[in-house]
């Protein structure tokens, strides 16, 4: 159904309501938002809203519902589908298949086989927590990771989300990972991919106000432009001198701004783009 202008809380809650057993939005135009606020969740200008329901559920029944609950003569266009049995706990996996990054590095989902003999394999499902090598940030820095000689070094992953950074990391020969996030899902997240690529014993997994004031040979945030100009501070303090830095998530318009950032402590190198993001990498200015 069609959002249009309807108060999004007031509409899931008369679907809920009425038995809907999941609830979710959708951008029913062209209108990605990049970029939203701490603590915002917008919606797009032009919103589609899905509802799940039990089977048989009386079309007549639902409409007369949800034109009550949401006091409407007419709802916005809307429309029923049937959807056939599947095996859904394997479903939403389909389009999810073994992706290579840079010359060695492979992201697999359960199920996929690499031939390559020289290849690095990180087996990982897509999960809650943000991180699969699917998006364009996380694909610089894989890509970033796999060119780089991390033999013993130790490397920070700040803002993990599924740990997929320090856990390639640590596969690609880093003596020692640490991932850290404000979310504490990410962190359950990052320990359970960790254990699943047997690399759980050489990675630390803790909230950031646990770091301390440890000093790493790699830093990594792939997080959002806004919260990496206010950590430069703070990264660059956990950058040892003459160690590296790569920050991501960061769209290409906003490449002066945390450039300027980070330029007091490293040595920026040119940036990468990739569709509309770009990845920023430097090395720390020895003290």
């Amino acid at each position: 159904m069609a959002l249009d202008g309807l108060d999004p809380e007031r509409v899931e809650e008369a679907l809920e309501g009425l038995g809907a057993g999941a609830v979710t939005y959708s951008d029913a135009g062209d209108s990605p938002v990049l970029e939203p606020a701490p603590g915002e969740t917008p919606l797009w200008p032009a919103t589609l809203v899905t509802a799940l329901f039990d089977d048989g559920l009386d079309e007549e029944t639902l409409n007369a519902g949800l034109r009550a609950a949401l006091e409407l003569d007419e709802l916005p266009a809307w429309r029923v589908e049937t959807l056939a049995d599947r095996a859904w706990e394997r479903e939403w996996l389909r389009d999810f298949r073994a992706m290579r990054f840079g010359q060695r590095l492979w992201v697999c989902p359960t199920g996929s086989v690499v031939e390559e003999p020289d290849a690095v394999v990180l087996d990982m499902d897509p999960g809650l927590a943000f991180g699969t090598g699917t998006h364009a940030t996380t694909a610089l820095c894989l890509e970033w990771l796999d060119a780089a000689c991390l033999d013993g070094r130790r490397v920070l992953d700040y803002g993990c989300g599924s740990g997929i950074l320090a856990i390639a990391a640590l596969l690609l020969g880093a003596g020692q990972a640490v991932a850290t996030d404000i979310d504490a899902q990410a962190l359950t997240a990052a320990r359970a991919n960790a254990a699943r690529n047997h690399v759980a014993g050489r990675l630390g997994v803790v909230a950031p106000d646990e770091l301390g004031d440890a000093a790493f040979d790699v830093v990594l945030a792939n997080i959002l432009a806004a919260p990496l100009a206010g950590l430069a501070p703070r990264l660059a303090g956990l950058t040892r001198g003459g160690g590296e830095i790569v920050l991501s998530g960061i769209l290409a318009s906003q490449a002066d701004e945390i450039r300027a950032a980070y330029e007091p402590w490293f040595e920026i190198a040119p940036a990468v783009a990739r569709e509309d993001w770009i990845m920023i990498s430097g090395r720390r200015r020895e003290d």
